[in-house]
């Protein structure tokens, strides 16, 4: 009577003897990446990654919607900086990991750690990128220099902030300035700020966003502005491009 022995790779080997089970490679062997489902939902984690959809929730919900722990920061961004995405303080030092993500703190480490935070323009999209860890973390519509008063390109930093300075040459207020300088750019000669208010109360621009029709300057709409003026600090890094 001929016996059997499954080898490592699965193979029907004739032998004499009994019958042995090598499982090392059929049961034992790491999953792979197409049959993780994280989930239990039915579908491999690849797959509802593939289609937009988070792998840690049993719903059908799109990962960046999704947000197990309820803590501001979507499945999205926890797997964009690996955070636990069912705790809210992934590293346990009190702070919540969206808090100490938007503050430019990593959310990994214990210790007061900062993220780099950077400042990209794109004048042809009309577009400002905040990165925080090189990552694309917020992005607004701008309305930058006009044709005649172009915004130049290059490699600046932030200089100066003030809260609200009042522009000598065109009458105005500028709320939430951020000076830039560097790049043989004379420091404080343009930055970027919220719409302008002119002393009457008029707010210029409301509907210019999206389109370069400033004096060199880089305008961002309201609620913007404020929120970049707070978490970015003077040496902040700004490219135009």
């Amino acid at each position: 009577m001929k016996r059997y022995i499954i080898d490592t790779a699965g193979k029907i080997i004739f032998g004499s003897g009994l019958l042995f089970l090598v499982l090392f490679s059929v049961c034992l062997r790491p999953a792979a990446a197409e049959e993780l489902d994280f989930d239990g939902d039915g579908y491999s984690d690849e797959v509802e990654l593939a289609s937009g959809y988070s792998p840690y929730n049993p719903e059908p919900v799109k990962i960046t919607v999704s947000d197990m722990d309820s803590d501001g920061l979507s499945d999205y961004w926890e797997r964009q900086f690996g955070t636990d995405p069912f705790r809210s303080d992934t590293d346990g030092d009190g702070f919540r990991d969206l808090d100490e993500i938007d503050r430019a703190y990593d959310p990994l480490s214990k210790e007061e750690k900062r993220l780099s935070q950077l400042i990209e323009i794109d004048l042809k999209k009309q577009l400002m990128t905040y990165l925080v860890g090189g990552r694309p973390w917020k992005e607004w519509a701008v309305s930058t220099g006009k044709t005649s008063m172009p915004t130049p390109r290059g490699e600046f930093k932030i200089v100066n902030k003030s809260l609200k300075p009042w522009s000598r040459a065109y009458g105005l207020w500028m709320p939430y300035w951020l000076g830039l300088g560097g790049d043989g750019l004379r420091n404080g000669s343009i930055g970027i700020h919220e719409l302008p208010v002119w002393p009457g109360g008029y707010r210029e621009g409301e509907d210019h966003l999206g389109q370069p029709v400033s004096h060199g300057c880089i305008r961002l709409g309201v609620g913007a502005a404020r929120y970049l003026y707070e978490l970015v600090e003077v040496g902040t890094a700004v490219v135009i491009k």
